[in-house]
């Protein structure tokens, strides 16, 4: 029985099949267009049929406990690239300052791109680095020109160019009328010293048993202030077919991603958790709060 027939056999020995035959979609990609418009160098994985463009981050002096990091210890942004039949495949992670993570996250997700994830690879690194993974399918021209502007919007924001939200607030001294909070989400919350919190539950289940609010399963939004300059922050609960519309919501209303990863494994479905920080008027990032829940079903 040849290749092809075994790819038609079934749907689990057409993966199994065409991974092994990488040469084919390798040969599809146009390495020299994806360097051209990623801005960037790449090598080809013959075996796997993958294009990586590299951007080492040389422009950072990163040190963590004591240890100078080089770009070759983790500081080198990435995209990888894969041929999907008529469309391409891309992946990759991007290292940035924690000033350069909204920036970039907008150019990502106002060029087509996913945003997949945001943490941290280290402990105690000076300056704090963070790393958010992109992920899209589809024309592989249009994936390598998102990822060209990514890594351009990367160039344009280093040296400490990109944005922080800071505030002078003290919560005990908050003077913000939460009746207004109310109004826009449309959910009481409770004042507890100067801090005024929401919090919506979701559920999931886990070995069988359904799980909630009271284990924290849950989008909960804290604020503090004045109505004029309240900060904000919070935790979003979202399934994974969500993120990418409460990421947009968030970053139109200029309220700052700063992480987005799981709090449990198992559980179906799959529950996303993303923190957030804004600052502004209250109402307006009420409103930021309540245009990602409407992105959710």
């Amino acid at each position: 029985m040849n290749l092809t027939w075994r790819c038609i056999v079934s749907l689990s020995v057409l993966w199994m099949g065409c991974s092994a035959i990488p040469a084919a979609g390798a040969a599809q990609l146009d390495t020299a267009k994806i360097e051209q418009l990623a801005g960037a160098k790449g090598k080809m994985d013959e075996k796997e049929g993958v294009f990586k463009v590299s951007m080492p981050r040389a422009d950072l002096n990163v040190s963590a406990g004591g240890v100078k990091i080089t770009p070759a210890m983790g500081l080198t942004c990435w995209a990888a690239f894969m041929k999907m039949g008529d469309h391409a495949m891309v992946m990759g992670d991007q290292v940035l300052t924690e000033d350069q993570v909204n920036p970039v996250m907008s150019v990502a997700l106002e060029s087509g791109l996913d945003v997949t994830a945001l943490h941290n690879h280290f402990t105690g690194d000076q300056p704090r680095i963070m790393f958010m993974h992109i992920g899209g399918m589809g024309d592989e021209t249009k994936l390598a020109e998102a990822v060209g502007k990514v890594f351009a919007k990367i160039k344009e924001t280093s040296g400490g160019k990109g944005e922080l939200l800071k505030a002078d607030i003290d919560p005990p001294s908050s003077s913000l009328d939460p009746r207004k909070v109310d109004e826009v989400i449309g959910q009481k919350g409770e004042m507890t010293k100067g801090v005024y919190k929401v919090t919506i539950g979701r559920t999931t289940r886990m070995m069988g048993q359904e799980v909630g609010n009271a284990m924290g399963v849950n989008t909960w939004a804290a604020f503090t202030g004045s109505d004029d300059k309240a900060v904000l922050d919070g935790d979003f609960a979202m399934t994974e077919q969500e993120l990418q519309g409460v990421l947009k919501a968030l970053r139109a209303a200029r309220i700052q991603v700063v992480a987005i990863h799981n709090h449990m494994t198992g559980e179906s479905p799959r529950i996303m958790f993303l923190h957030f920080w804004g600052v502004g008027p209250t109402v307006d990032l009420a409103r930021g709060i309540r245009a990602a829940l409407d992105t959710q079903k």
